[in-house]
């Protein structure tokens, strides 16, 4: 029997851990999950954490059972993609100290010590905030004294998931991005940038490329798992980046990555900045490429909560089914997903429908709604990017789980004008990402399935009208907050 070569690919997303198997050729060939498990912190408002020793747990737990569904391939790689915000801090002698995901702001207090935001916009791509990795450990500094005296650096979590399997600690560059340290133009740490935080540059691990071999599994890791001690720990990258990677997009193409969230992006050559300082910028894994991008914020959590309420026993067939069946216009939907152009997230939002109750409302009116402001949402922050940036081809790539839904690929599409295009594969976009990576980096010719889905644009003109009623439903909720 021929022994099937295998990659595993980490993926440490917001909500869950999930560990694949791709085939060379881009085939998923097995998968495990479990949620993360998060704690507040009480010494700050908006914190959470994680324990970085559970988390590794699981990591080697999942890849375990992967390993039980593939027991005939013979592994060649491992590499890791995250949350892109996330860190973990580590001490001198190699101890994982704290795990800060995305979702935590405990820096939120510290964000007036900034003297030039733009400044910092100008050097990072992003409008500095608690997301990013430096207010984050201006957190820890200011109220956590002891933990900070241990620390010695940090990682991204992807970065220090590569590190659990090779020992050695390294930042990838599309990472590097979120961390509010990073000049995302200059392609390297920026001492300017420490001094704005009054953070060491001594923390600042060596950059390192996606793609490229870090370095061979560690002895005792190889032995747990069971797979060879050569096996090669490959430098991954941001899990929207590694998401866009699968659908093979070109420069000036533009993508949206429908999960948890939904980044939308346009792939550019050079640093391209919004005079607004609604966007933002980052490196993407292939050198020389930038990723502009607007975030629709919640949408896939949204629909997966709604989907809890009306479709609890169901599954997303069924939704599918009745959405086809009816069309639901007459109600509408603002359910808090983001806009770049907005300064304030909304906070309250709802469903709006005629009064009194019609029997023609049913449980699709709501998700319907649900679907239409989520398209919409995305549609708004795409026509943003648009505008500072411009978009001639006929067509978008799409990616991501949340893209499953027909209903959603085919408003996306009514609402832009343009072609929503689906590379074979799509819904598992970076595990098939992670498997292009450890391509080049064992350089391994590999022949991916290439087969392209496209949704066309249909009834545009009725659509629009959908879309003013949306921005009214919009606007109405922004009045309430």
């Amino acid at each position: 029997m021929t022994i099937q070569g295998a990659y595993i690919i980490v993926d440490i997303g917001t909500g869950n851990v999930r560990v694949a198997a791709a085939s060379p050729e881009g085939k998923v060939l097995g998968v495990a999950r479990e949620d993360i498990q998060y704690e507040k912190d009480p010494l700050y408002p908006d914190a959470l954490q994680f324990n970085p020793d559970q988390l590794w747990q699981q990591v080697l737990r999942l890849a375990a059972q992967v390993l039980e569904q593939v027991p005939g391939a013979a592994v060649k790689a491992i590499t890791a993609t995250s949350q892109r915000e996330g860190i973990v801090l580590l001490s001198a002698d190699g101890r994982s100290l704290a795990g800060l995901p995305n979702i935590d702001h405990r820096g939120r207090e510290w964000e007036s010590m900034i003297p030039d935001k733009s400044e910092v916009y100008r050097m990072t791509g992003r409008y500095p905030t608690s997301l990013f990795s430096a207010l984050k450990l201006v957190g820890i500094r200011e109220r956590k004294p002891g933990l900070w005296q241990n620390c010695s650096t940090f990682l991204s979590i992807s970065n220090w998931v590569e590190y659990k399997f090779s020992g050695l600690a390294r930042y990838e560059h599309s990472q590097a991005s979120e961390t509010l340290l990073y000049d995302v133009a200059q392609r390297q740490w920026s001492p300017a940038l420490c001094r704005v935080f009054g953070l060491d540059p001594a923390l600042l691990p060596e950059l390192a490329a996606s793609a490229t071999v870090l370095g061979n599994i560690l002895p005792e890791v190889a032995q747990q798992l069971g797979v060879p001690a050569g096996v090669k720990i490959v430098v991954g990258g941001g899990d929207t980046q590694l998401a866009i990677k699968s659908t093979r997009p070109a420069v000036e193409d533009m993508v949206i990555v429908s999960g948890t969230t939904t980044p939308i992006v346009k792939l550019t050559g050079d640093y391209t900045l919004d005079e607004e300082e609604r966007t933002w910028t980052s490196r993407d894994i292939e050198n020389g490429r930038f990723i502009f991008e607007a975030n629709a914020g919640v949408t896939g959590l949204n629909y997966q909560r709604l989907k809890e309420i009306f479709y609890p026993n169901e599954d997303y067939a069924v939704i599918e089914k009745e959405l086809a069946e009816n069309t639901h216009t007459f109600c509408m939907a603002s359910l808090g997903s983001l806009l770049a152009d907005e300064e304030v997230s909304l906070t309250r939002g709802g469903f709006i429908f005629p009064a009194p109750v019609s029997h023609l409302l049913t449980r699709g009116s709501f998700v319907w709604a649900t679907m239409l402001d989520i398209a919409c949402s995305i549609v708004k922050n795409y026509r943003i990017l648009a505008e500072v940036a411009g978009h001639r081809p006929d067509y978008i790539w799409g990616c991501g789980g949340g893209l499953q839904s027909r209903t959603l690929r085919q408003l996306i599409a009514n609402l832009t004008g343009k072609k929503v295009q689906l590379r074979s594969g799509y819904q598992q976009s970076s595990a098939i990402g992670g498997a292009l990576i450890c391509n080049e980096a064992l350089q391994v010719e590999a022949q991916m399935d290439d087969r392209i889905e496209a949704v066309c644009p249909q009834e545009t003109a009725h659509y629009a009208g959908l879309y003013a009623e949306w921005e009214k439903t919009r606007s109405y909720f922004r009045n309430m907050n």
